[in-house]
């Protein structure tokens, strides 16, 4: 598999090396060791969800804050998704910004999301299946929610139609207003001690 930094430090973009015959398809998408030997990363699964969506749904930005904190491990396993994650970490030369890679089922490629960077995707097929392994339990309390539509994070979400949001999304506070709560975590640009790049 290649494993690749993006834009946003410690965010890795996975691209899988299918093996094709009669049958169809075999890709390993997910290898800790690798991620260790490319990355630096010792990612530990504690938790892996689903979410399916109707096409147009939109979903995100969310984080988690730190402790516990939570990386992700994001993959679309049926359609295909607009994936955005955001620098949300305070003092990151990247803050603020974001990246997009179209994920799709076909192409098995995934993004590795580090601690601290907020994450969101857009349904661009009906049934669309993500895929998150991620590194902690899910802790009442903890999640951040940035709206999605911040004008000042100007995120390319290109939607067709009238996205579909829930409430709690569409009313999410901006990344100033959760800036100025003190709610994100500081960026230090080294492993944290269960190794995971914040």
């Amino acid at each position: 598999m290649r494993i690749e930094e993006t834009t946003i430090p410690g965010t890795f973009l996975i691209e899988p090396e299918p093996v094709s015959d009669e049958r169809g398809v075999f890709y390993e998408s997910m290898r800790s060791d690798e991620l260790e030997r490319h990355a630096g990363i010792v990612f530990q699964p504690r938790q892996i969800n689903y979410s399916v969506s109707r096409r147009h749904t939109l979903r995100g930005i969310h984080s988690v804050s730190i402790p516990p904190g939570q990386a992700k491990f994001v993959t679309c396993v049926r359609g295909v998704l607009r994936d955005i994650v955001v620098d949300l970490r305070v003092g990151s030369p990247t803050f603020g910004r974001h990246r997009v890679t179209e994920l799709d089922a076909a192409s098995g490629r995934s993004v590795y999301v580090p601690e601290g960077v907020g994450h969101g995707f857009l349904a661009l097929t009906d049934d669309a299946c993500i895929c998150y392994v991620v590194s902690s339990t899910y802790v009442p309390g903890t999640q951040i929610d940035i709206n999605p539509f911040d004008p000042d994070l100007d995120l390319p979400w290109d939607c067709a139609g009238t996205p579909l949001l829930s409430d709690k999304d569409a009313k999410a506070q901006t990344l100033a207003e959760a800036l100025a709560a003190g709610v994100l975590s500081p960026f230090d640009g080294a492993p944290d001690p269960s190794g995971i790049t914040t």
